[in-house]
């Protein structure tokens, strides 16, 4: 099939898929789930022959190495994969959700409904869980996707999503064509021009990839380009609380997008010293003059700033930020507050590592990605952030003459 055909394919399966009963959708999600789990051995198998591709790409410099961290799927990933899938399936079904009730006029009443987006188009580099992750939400928020997945991952994307979709097809009743893959370059530039099948593009990589499919596509595209993260550690922070959260934020999985970046530290605090050496004993290093505060160094660096104000640290954030996640320590009630309303980033956080930036941390069972967008989703985007709503009129026989004319009258009354 050549990408229109499938792109055309997944278009009907969404309309499909958008009236299956929630019961059919645990169902199948459950069935994965121990699919995946009986499956381990092949999925280890399928991602060292990418792994050990990878490793001439890095010394070709064809990929970053936080690119090939990211590729390697060990015991505790596929752990939270297949988790993730099963607290998927224990979560509320987003779909059909009565958002609002409103009687326009006797017998005339509007109801606001969830529903699904339809066609996802998902581009992502390296991380092969993402497979599962975005199959299982797709499947529970009922809508279809395309998945195009980096090189460097082919070997463990194709087993991963032919794992599932052999499961799927021993589900009675549940629609064809729901899950796809693509592979190609060429896949990928039809995809960005597929706004007839396609609803929404989700991109999860890198800044140069984020930036290509914006500037490239006529579809919506949600997610972010940079994670340049921060924490502000103000004059009240408690050392060893700063020492414990920096450290995760920094070292914990350095490449993630939700890692810190930049260490704010207000002038007054008085463990700077001790601060700054406890970080240089966790073997991160610190750069006091970068030459840029916008850079996000998925490693072991970290950006460190002196402000003289909380004020500062703020003003700092929103220039240099991408609107990802940004924290301050502080045992200053009121500072925290003043500092999660005025940073502008899609997770505020108060006491408490960048790291939590997650779908699955959050409870959503696991994420799509994470949107620095102010559309209809931000932050880690879970169920709710791939269903969007329409309204559903139900009267006997109104016409709207009968309103301009004066001959009756809306109550607008909320039930």
């Amino acid at each position: 099939m050549d990408f229109i055909e499938i792109a055309g394919a997944a278009k009907q399966a969404a309309l499909e898929i958008a009236d299956i009963q929630t019961e059919l959708k645990n169902k199948a999600l459950i069935a994965i789930a121990d699919t995946l789990e009986n499956s381990k051995e092949e999925i280890f198998q399928a991602n060292r022959q990418d792994l050990q591709a990878a490793e001439k790409l890095v010394e070709a410099g064809e990929i970053t190495q936080s690119t090939f961290n990211r590729l390697k799927l060990d015991e505790n990933k596929m752990r939270d994969m297949i988790s993730g899938i099963r607290d998927i399936a224990k979560l509320e079904d987003p779909v059909n959700k009565t958002l609002l009730t409103r009687e326009l006029d006797n017998g005339l009443i509007l109801h606001k409904v969830s529903c699904p987006i339809g066609v996802l188009g998902i581009i992502f580099e390296a991380r092969p869980d993402v497979i599962a992750q975005i199959s299982s939400l797709a499947i529970k928020s009922s809508n279809a996707v395309i998945l195009k997945g980096g090189k460097e991952s082919i070997n463990t994307n194709k087993t991963i999503l032919g794992i599932i979709n052999s499961t799927l097809n021993t589900i009675e009743g549940f629609p064809k064509n729901v899950l796809n893959q693509v592979f190609t370059r060429d896949d990928i530039a039809e995809m960005l021009k597929c706004d007839k099948y396609i609803n929404l593009i989700i991109p999860r990589g890198g800044n140069k990839l984020v930036k290509f499919i914006k500037e490239n596509t006529k579809i919506p595209v949600l997610g972010h380009a940079d994670g340049i993260c921060h924490i502000f550690a103000d004059k009240s922070a408690e050392l060893e609380m700063a020492k414990k959260v920096i450290i995760d934020a920094k070292t914990q999985y350095p490449s993630a997008c939700n890692a810190v970046e930049t260490l704010l530290i207000h002038k007054d605090f008085p463990s700077k010293d001790e601060l700054l050496k406890a970080l240089e004993a966790a073997e991160i290093k610190l750069v006091f003059n970068p030459d840029s505060w916008a850079f996000e160094y998925g490693d072991k660096i970290l950006a460190v700033k002196t402000v003289s104000s909380l004020e500062e640290a703020i003003e700092h954030i929103n220039t240099y930020g991408s609107g990802h996640t940004d924290s301050i320590l502080t045992t200053d009630i009121q500072n925290a507050e003043k500092f999660m309303n005025k940073v502008d980033s899609a997770g505020v956080y108060f006491n408490a590592s960048t790291r939590f930036a997650d779908g699955f941390r959050y409870g959503f069972g696991a994420e799509v990605g994470i949107s620095t967008n102010k559309t209809h989703a931000r932050g880690p985007v879970g169920l709710e952030g791939l269903t969007i709503y329409k309204y559903k009129l139900k009267g006997t026989g109104q016409i709207v003459a009968d309103y301009v004319s004066g001959k009756k009258h809306f109550s607008h009354k909320d039930l």
